[in-house]
């Protein structure tokens, strides 16, 4: 296959004019065959989200293969190759329930050669070892201190799927042991957390290494107590996630943090509910109710923002279009940086020879146009 006339966003993260050679499913520069006219638009890699809860009725935690399909059908349609769904604060045997059934999603996902659903790259433990004071929509029966044995019980379950935990490390004295003995076998993120800036740049020292919805669920960043996104800004190998729906974030903090953390450590994510794609009304987010109007979803309980209504690929958009980020830059928010983060950048995340062929077609105003996954065409519009 070759894609011909396309904008196409190379390594070095700008755009240029040329062709896109596929063959076997991977990027190849000397490639034949059909012939794809681009007609101008820009060929991007795939997205890559590695926060999101559900889409269209189901959710990760409903823990079920049909809700993983469902969810991967759906993200595949919007442009989002890759998830890693996230889980919520739920009692620990239900949550080893999930891991276990989407290892079992995995597994029977290899020995399919061409299925029109987004990778499954891995799992965002966003609980159960967060903060009361900052638990958002998590349940706060089911918040617990973090402990080895029990994360390690997390991976066994997951098959190795779990590629992130959350910890709030003021609530959990034994922290610095449990970064010590864990960060070599999972990411640790601050998550859901009500830490001072001393005590999150010691869990990142520690070796932390993530920061799960920078601003949302943490305390505010001030001059004289700078928090949980200070210890973030003085932390050069941390990432932040970012959830640019345009309720969770103003523009301005956006494009601020882009500027002080620079391309390279901001992650794009959707944080979607199960609402995503479906009408206002009522749902559940973790057991607990949740109220839709518009782009927004809150707690019916307190009011809390409860995930967002958005995909990633909207998320991008509204980056671009609403909050003025380049759309070289949100691009590598949302492809680039997630493959890194999930250890996977060697394999994709990029269009570059060798690596899996996922490609997504953008007209001027950022709608999907065409998604090739593994070098099908996997959807047209």
């Amino acid at each position: 296959m070759i894609i011909e006339n396309a904008k196409v966003y190379t390594k070095e993260q700008v755009f240029q004019n040329g062709n896109i050679g596929i063959k076997d499913g991977v990027f190849l520069k000397d490639a034949g065959g059909e012939i794809i006219d681009a007609k101008g638009y820009y060929a991007i890699p795939g997205l890559i989200d590695l926060h999101l809860h559900g889409c269209i009725g189901y959710d990760f935690c409903d823990g079920s293969l049909e809700a993983i399909e469902k969810i991967a059908e759906y993200e595949l349609s919007c442009g989002v190759t890759g998830i890693a769904p996230a889980t919520m604060t739920l009692p620990i045997t239900e949550l080893e329930q999930v891991l276990s059934v989407a290892a079992k999603y995995q597994m029977a996902a290899k020995e399919e050669k061409e299925k029109k659903r987004a990778d499954l790259l891995g799992v965002n433990m966003e609980g159960p070892f967060i903060s009361k004071a900052k638990k958002g929509a998590q349940d706060a029966r089911n918040i617990i201190p973090c402990n080895v044995e029990t994360a390690e019980e997390f991976l066994k379950a997951s098959e190795g799927l779990v590629k992130f935990i959350g910890i709030a490390p003021e609530d959990n004295p034994n922290c610095l042991d449990f970064i010590n003995k864990m960060k070599d076998k999972v990411n640790i993120s601050l998550a859901h957390t009500n830490a001072d800036y001393n005590t999150a740049i010691k869990s990142f020292k520690a070796g932390a290494n993530h920061a799960v919805h920078l601003f949302n669920a943490m305390p505010p960043f001030h001059h004289r107590e700078p928090g949980v996104v200070g210890a973030v800004l003085d932390s050069p190998h941390v990432y932040a996630e970012f959830i640019c729906d345009g309720i969770h974030l103003h523009p301005a903090i956006v494009r601020a943090m882009l500027s002080a953390l620079g391309r390279g450590r901001v992650v794009f994510i959707s944080d979607s509910m199960r609402a995503t794609g479906l009408e206002d009304g009522r749902y559940t987010l973790g057991g607990l109710e949740v109220e839709v109007k518009g782009k927004e979803a809150v707690l019916v309980s307190d009011g809390a923002l409860a995930g967002s209504v958005s995909n990633l690929m909207a998320c991008m958009k509204t980056a671009v279009k609403q909050m003025g980020v380049p759309l070289e830059i949100a691009v590598a928010c949302s492809s680039v940086n997630p493959a890194k983060c999930l250890g996977i950048y060697k394999e994709r995340g990029s269009i570059e020879c060798g690596k899996q062929a996922d490609v997504v077609l953008l007209d001027e105003d950022l709608n999907v146009k065409m998604v090739i996954k593994n070098g099908n065409v996997v959807c047209k519009y």
